[in-house]
């Protein structure tokens, strides 16, 4: 096993629970707020949340456009892919700050500084995910990617039709996203085939949650800044369904994919 190839090992370990991290600081702030009474007790039909729920989708899109021509260019430049595996801490870390400012930040930031923190967290995440293409099969990479599209849009769909108020699941879904998180540092230290398997089928069902939980949660966001024009607000929502997606992502790859020999 070569270098690049050990050091990525370390770092599809490590990458999960900062994902988490990550994706529980996006869901904090005042942005998460949508009112006592839960989504239901807002308008959560209508054009104005449709445009809002349009634009965080192109935003969330792009995101991920961007995570993988990142991740395809390193992992398509051997001394580029080298010098990642080299420095994957001082890249995770510097990941880890720009996702958190601009979780706790954005409602004071501009729209455009916002849309440049956003677009430079989902390169730095491609960067860190190029070692996938190291460790499992293009063909299985491409697969779990279109399992999670798939997934991903029914479960956005349901939050978005379902007349179910979804807020209740917000206590459980945390909680989850807690378990998920210790059981990753634990996995970090202690390596277990059937140990990692539970984790990774508990991640899927914790991000499958929180991607229908999401898209209705942001639905009453968009009623509640309904006129606002608040293009930070739309960046700091792609950032919630960004991350459900690329968690589940990772979860679904770890559970389907293929590893090199």
């Amino acid at each position: 096993m070569n270098l690049v190839h050990a050091v990525v090992w370390t770092a599809e370990e490590i990458l999960m629970p900062w994902e988490f991290d990550g994706r529980e600081a996006a869901r904090g702030g005042d942005l998460s707020a949508t009112g006592r009474g839960g989504f239901a007790a807002r308008e959560l039909t209508g054009a104005t949340a449709a445009s809002f729920m349009a634009g965080v989708y192109r935003w969330m899109t792009l995101g991920l456009v961007v995570t993988a021509g990142a991740a395809l260019y390193v992992a398509s430049n051997p001394q580029l892919a080298l010098t990642v595996a080299r420095n994957i801490w001082p890249v995770i870390i510097v990941q880890f700050l720009v996702v958190l400012a601009l979780s706790f930040l954005a409602q004071r930031m501009s729209g455009p500084v916002a849309a440049l923190l956003f677009l430079a967290y989902a390169g730095l995440t491609g960067v860190t995910l190029s070692g996938i293409f190291f460790i499992y099969s293009v063909g299985s990479i491409g697969t779990a990617f279109l399992l999670t599209a798939g997934s991903f849009a029914a479960l956005s769909l349901y939050g978005t039709v379902t007349k179910r108020d979804l807020s209740a699941w917000g206590t459980f879904l945390f909680m989850g996203l807690i378990g998920v998180v210790l059981a990753s540092i634990v996995q970090f230290w202690w390596h277990n085939p059937a140990f990692s398997f539970a984790l990774s089928c508990a991640t899927v069902v914790v991000f499958a949650g929180l991607t229908a939980y999401d898209t209705q949660k942001l639905r009453a966001l968009g009623a509640q800044y309904a006129g606002a024009g608040l293009t930070s607000v739309t960046i700091i929502g792609a950032l919630n369904l960004y991350l459900d997606f690329i968690n589940l992502f990772l979860a679904l790859l770890r559970l389907f994919g293929d590893r090199r020999r």
